[in-house]
């Protein structure tokens, strides 16, 4: 450092004061932008705006010693879903948040009511909202910044810590402890988890008993665990006689107990502790050094509330050594609602923000000056401070190179092929190419990579791990069909059961390219009825616009022997109705390749996202092509696979791995019915996508046809529709609503069995047999 830089730094005590200022600044700012929600704004349809103050008061101080002291320029922060007011105010003092926005918090195109990477215009490392999940996935990033620096794609000096800022409720969410467990697995580092330990959720006070024991729980899995319980009033005042006696009162007090004082104030406070400790020798004397205020001061001055202990508590985690902070707080810290069981949710009314900003020197109608009630030169120095601050040096985003694709992915050849082969051997001939695709390639898979074929990639390409370990069953000349090596250049991420890890993986992997300016194209792989176990991770990957393949199999009934618990209906739905995910499912090979090249750049695109492909382990006959027409309607979400004559009277519509019980069916009815079509959805997500979009275009007076209303003018309006898949027949059915058609929907509706496919197919109506009786019935209608 420069004897200049010294000598310009601020001091510790200017740093504390500084921070201190900061703190109660930002507490008042969170709270008026919620108070200026609820109160002052027009509300047209009558509903609670709603917001959190308390939460936001409990972890102020925080916010405000890691972002304007600790912060380092690739730190990323996972900022707990109620504290989102306080964010906002940090980027107002910023210069990087704009008032219009903190007006219309939680209106139409305001600032978001938890931070959202995709909605709010401040930058926001990691959306949170789904409790627990935005502490989860900064384990993850940080293990991708491993994989990135491992694979020459980062340098170890440009490493950020991975930060997490979380309410203690979020240690009751289970999907923690699966992450902890393979965060542990994988060796992480670089990671801090800070718990704003308030002690109080909407519902309840937190019980002593469980959180005594989490740090034992995470320094069992490697973690260092650091208690902020007392501030530096309350330690100055355990160095008086009687000290002693204090600390070990405060440290028997129940949760509720302490909480309900803290709402009561100085008076309670020395009643209480008058009559259970008051006959101890020193305590009197100790308590009359303090009036009713300055008691409750010190009574309520906790860790997580006092600058210095914080920023001491910083210090000590300056390695890469993920690191758990215990913040003892108090929920509603400076509001006078302080630690009221009901304040979760509370909001101060009139007299009570009026106090506080009275108390604060703020003149009514300068509430939003970021400055306000202070004197020039302390806002001077206030200024100065926040502009040499590290996050006012923060970088913006940065922006990822485009992996360049092949012109075209080659179908694997075969008379017979499953999807799940077919995918296992297009992902093999890349990872045995020298394409610049094959190396930013990453798989992970929970427990499944072989039952789903990535066994071959993983071979080629083998296992991440920052510390390489030898095959031993490969060492000892045990033949195996996997060779796993671990090492450094792995690109298969290796997970246990637990899928939603798998999807916070994927959420990591995808959002590397903004997080650390490299760009990684995630594959994971996954039982098909098993992505509802981790559904809310898919949904939070989706929303904040991560970008990766799912690739989900086997699916449905077709899975047979293994019985209905492992046989997905309602997964077609899931794929129709996922913002941010886009679902194919291909019956034949050549499409399951165009559906993966096309995945490849969606993955990359401005406007693009994720895909979803569901695959099975059915092997069927291949179909001969004339020629490549067909592709640009498959990528639509459709095509004919035999086209109608126009003004057909009906078609059969299919998706999936249905197919040879539509062709023979076809072939039962085609004579009686020489006209009859057979559509191949291979998306009922884009065909409804691209109706719905069609709807909207007329009530914009721009009316444009969709692609489902396209294929289906070529029957007649009154005709027939025979809709099938493997899956919930729902996901076809609308189809009928194009054109006005009438509809015989087959699919599963309810828990499958085991069971050869013959058996499975007539008992759920998925066989020829089924399709002509539906067929027949339509026509009969007549």
């Amino acid at each position: 450092m420069s004897s200049q830089t010294a000598i310009d730094s601020p001091s510790l005590s200017e740093t504390v004061a500084n921070l201190s200022t900061l703190d109660e600044r930002l507490r008042w700012l969170a709270s008026w932008t919620i108070h200026h929600a609820n109160n002052q704004r027009q509300h047209r349809d009558g509903l609670k705006v709603g917001g959190h103050q308390a939460s936001c008061a409990s972890i102020s101080t925080i916010m405000a010693a890691l972002y304007f002291h600790a912060l380092r320029p690739n730190d990323k922060v996972a900022v707990k879903p109620h504290a989102g007011p306080v964010l906002h105010a940090i980027h107002y003092l910023l210069g990087q948040q704009s008032l219009d926005q903190l007006q219309r918090f939680r209106g139409f195109g305001g600032a978001q009511s938890y931070p959202s990477r995709t909605k709010d215009v401040i930058p926001v490392d990691f959306s949170t909202g789904s409790v627990g999940l935005g502490v989860a996935i900064t384990a993850f990033a940080s293990l991708v910044q491993d994989y990135l620096i491992a694979h020459g794609q980062l340098a170890e000096a440009d490493a950020g810590r991975m930060i997490a800022l979380m309410g203690d409720a979020e240690l009751d969410e289970g999907n923690i402890y699966e992450c902890l467990i393979e965060a542990y697995k994988h060796q992480i580092r670089n990671c801090w988890w800070i718990v704003d330990y308030n002690r109080q959720s909407l519902d309840h006070t937190t019980a002593d008993r469980m959180f005594n024991r989490f740090d034992d729980i995470f320094a069992t899995c490697g973690w260092r665990v650091l208690t902020l319980k007392y501030g530096k009033l309350q330690r100055d005042a355990f160095a008086r006689p009687g000290g002693k006696v204090l600390k070990e009162w405060i440290d028997n007090c129940p949760n509720v107990d302490f909480a309900a004082l803290t709402y009561q104030g100085g008076a309670a406070w020395r009643e209480r502790l008058q009559s259970d400790i008051g006959e101890k020798l020193d305590i009197t004397e100790l308590l009359a050094g303090y009036d009713d205020d300055a008691l409750a001061a010190m009574m309520t001055n906790l860790g997580g509330h006092c600058v210095e202990t914080i920023l001491e508590a910083f210090e000590q985690a300056a390695d890469d050594r993920p690191t758990m902070f215990i913040a003892y707080t108090i929920k509603g810290n400076g509001l006078p609602f302080a630690g009221h069981k009901d304040n979760h949710a509370g909001l101060m009314n009139a007299r009570q923000i009026e106090t506080l900003r009275d108390s604060l020197g703020i003149a009514e109608g300068e509430e939003w000056a970021p400055f306000s009630g202070m004197g020039d030169n302390r806002a001077a120095k206030l200024r100065a401070f926040i502009e040499t601050s590290p996050i006012a040096r923060m970088k913006a985003e940065p922006a990822a190179d485009r992996i360049a694709v092949p012109d075209r992915l080659k179908a694997p050849e075969g008379s017979e092929q499953s999807t799940q082969a077919a995918f296992g051997r297009i992902l093999l001939d890349l990872s045995k190419s020298r394409h610049p695709l094959a190396d930013r390639i990453v798989t992970t898979s929970p427990d499944v990579t072989v039952s789903t074929n990535l066994g071959a990639f993983v071979n080629q390409r083998g296992l991440f791990r920052r510390q390489e370990f030898e095959d031993v069953f490969a060492g000892a000349k045990i033949p195996s069909a996997q060779k796993w090596a671990a090492h450094r250049a792995g690109q298969h991420i290796e997970l246990g059961i637990a899928e939603n890890n798998l999807f916070l993986m994927l959420a990591a992997l995808g959002l590397s390219a903004p997080l650390f300016g490299s760009r990684l194209l995630p594959i994971g792989t996954v039982y098909d009825p098993f992505i509802a176990r981790g559904l809310d991770a898919l949904n939070y990957g989706c929303y904040q616009d991560a970008r990766f393949l799912l690739v989900a199999t086997p699916s449905g009934l077709t899975l047979g022997p293994e019985g209905g618990a492992h046989q997905s209906i309602n997964a077609p739905l899931i794929g129709m109705g996922q913002p941010g995910l886009t679902y194919f499912e291909p019956a034949y090979a050549d499409e399951l390749a165009i559906f993966m090249h096309w995945a490849f750049d969606h993955m990359q695109a401005d406007q693009g996202g994720s895909v979803y492909l569901r695959l099975t382990t059915r092997a069927i006959p291949q179909i001969p092509r004339e020629g490549d027409a067909w592709e640009g309607d498959a990528l639509k979400g459709g095509y004919w696979l035999k086209r109608p004559s126009q003004g057909a009277a009906a078609a059969i519509v299919f998706t999936g791995a249905i197919a040879p019980e539509v062709l023979s069916a076809y072939e039962s009815l085609v004579d009686d019915l020489p006209g009859l079509g057979v559509l191949n959805v291979t998306s009922p997500d884009l065909l409804h996508r691209g109706w719905s979009a069609s709807q909207a275009s007329r009530w914009r007076g721009t009316p444009t046809a969709s692609h489902a209303d396209v294929l289906l003018s070529a029957l007649s309006p009154d005709a027939g529709l025979v809709t099938i898949i493997d899956g919930s027949p729902s996901a076809l059915s609308w189809l009928g609503g194009v054109r006005g058609m009438r509809v015989s929907a087959l699919g599963t509706d309810r828990f499958g069995q085991t069971g050869d496919l013959a058996d499975l197919y007539r008992e759920y109506r998925l066989d020829a047999d089924a399709i002509v009786e539906a067929v027949a019935a339509l026509l009969l209608e007549d």
